[in-house]
């Protein structure tokens, strides 16, 4: 399941932090890949060790708490903290999918890659390439969105970025640990839940929609993690 979360942050909040990342600390990014992985990442990363890192990361975890979209589609358990990257100058990252367990780099606990995330902060007509590429049961997907929008689709998915052969591509990542590991089960609920917010939009209080809801959640206590 792949869905878009569109104004994650505002535009004045992308173009600041845009500034003050410029000014970050940006190290080699095959540091946080897997041994395979390593050998297809060509890319640039924020530094653990950067106070941004820490500060732009605590923010977006801030905002996503009290984002309904993030939450329908992930039910998340634990995040982990975001990290930021960087694409310039022919800098891709070939196919590969996400280590299954991830340690996080601010508080060192270890959590199960369920979701993957990535919120851009360059917007489109900033770069030419850097499309992230996600082949799932559906076929190839080719995703660049807005500055300030965010994707998130199943870690078990085989994706990768291709080149930036112009300008420069940066974005926040994050995993997440959801309560329903399962993917179609996770899309399911995310399906049910977006038709119960809709027919109460329309039908208020309805006896029905009342049932709908308790099937929701009885679904979620029938498979949740917890």
């Amino acid at each position: 399941m792949l869905v878009t979360i569109p104004d994650v942050l505002s535009a004045d909040t992308v173009m600041q932090w845009r500034e003050q990342l410029e000014q970050g600390r940006w190290v080699d990014g095959r540091g946080t890949a897997g041994y395979l992985a390593a050998t297809q990442k060509k890319n640039l990363q924020l530094s653990d060790a950067d106070p941004l890192a820490a500060s732009m990361g605590n923010a977006i975890l801030e905002i996503l708490s009290q984002n309904t979209r993030f939450i329908s589609a992930n039910l998340p358990l634990k995040i982990l903290s975001p990290m930021f990257n960087a694409y310039a100058g022919e800098q891709e990252y070939g196919f590969h999918i996400d280590n299954a367990l991830r340690v996080d780099p601010q508080t060192g606990e270890r959590i199960r890659a369920d979701v993957s995330s990535t919120l851009f902060l360059s917007g489109p007509d900033e770069y030419e390439g850097g499309e992230l590429v996600i082949q799932d049961t559906y076929g190839e997907q080719r995703v660049k969105l807005p500055a300030g929008h965010m994707v998130v689709y199943p870690s078990t998915s085989l994706h990768r970025v291709t080149p930036v052969t112009r300008g420069k591509r940066m974005a926040a990542i994050l995993w997440t640990q959801s309560m329903v590991r399962d993917d179609a089960q996770r899309a399911l609920l995310f399906d049910m839940d977006n038709t119960i917010q809709q027919l109460a939009a329309e039908l208020g209080e309805h006896s029905s929609v009342l049932a709908l809801s308790g099937i929701y959640h009885n679904l979620v206590r029938r498979w949740a993690e917890i």
